[in-house]
């Protein structure tokens, strides 16, 4: 096994979204092997094509050798629609987002630092002021790792019927090192 500072990262947009889909689709699988009996686990490849049909979408895939060990994807969101600013009371100036859709990684890779290269990764350069993710409010540790990586809770939502109650996360870029 590979430590994240060893990945091959390699970058793809809405172009590639073909080439990659069932890399994503794999990596998923793998990932959420021991809950594909969810509903809402089983729709994952509806939000695959939704957001990899924006324009905007980014994604940063780490390999280890020939081996996909996980991914961070996402876009940005549309200007006057960001929709974490329902949480905020006012809300802040800077205001272009980039929504942080998924990041994953495949159980052999947790716990190397796969997490943290890939969600940087996708988010160096941007030109947006803020980046925005959920996480699932059942899993503590994980809105943990993103409070370490500068980002706040501002919020909670379930955006669908069958969907967890997630914490609404917000960062303003770029993060910290």
């Amino acid at each position: 096994m590979t430590i994240a500072a060893d990945l091959d990262l390699r970058r793809h947009t809405h172009d590639d979204l073909p080439e990659i889909r069932q890399i994503l689709l794999d990596v998923h699988a793998d990932a959420y092997a021991d809950q594909m009996h969810d509903p809402f686990v089983q729709r994952f490849s509806w939000f695959v094509d939704h957001w990899g049909g924006h324009p905007g979408f980014h994604c940063v895939i780490g390999y280890d050798g020939d081996e996909p060990v996980g991914f961070a994807y996402g876009a940005p969101a549309a200007p006057g629609r960001e929709w974490w600013r329902e949480f905020l009371d006012p809300p802040p100036e800077a205001s272009r987002t980039f929504a942080v859709s998924e990041l994953m990684v495949r159980p052999r890779w947790r716990k190397t630092g796969a997490s943290r290269l890939l969600h940087h990764s996708l988010l160096v350069g941007r030109d947006e002021d803020l980046a925005v993710l959920c996480v699932d409010v059942t899993h503590p540790k994980v809105q943990a790792l993103y409070e370490s990586w500068g980002y706040r809770k501002v919020g909670e939502q379930q955006p669908f019927a069958d969907s967890p109650l997630f914490a609404v996360m917000l960062a303003e870029l770029p993060l910290p090192d």
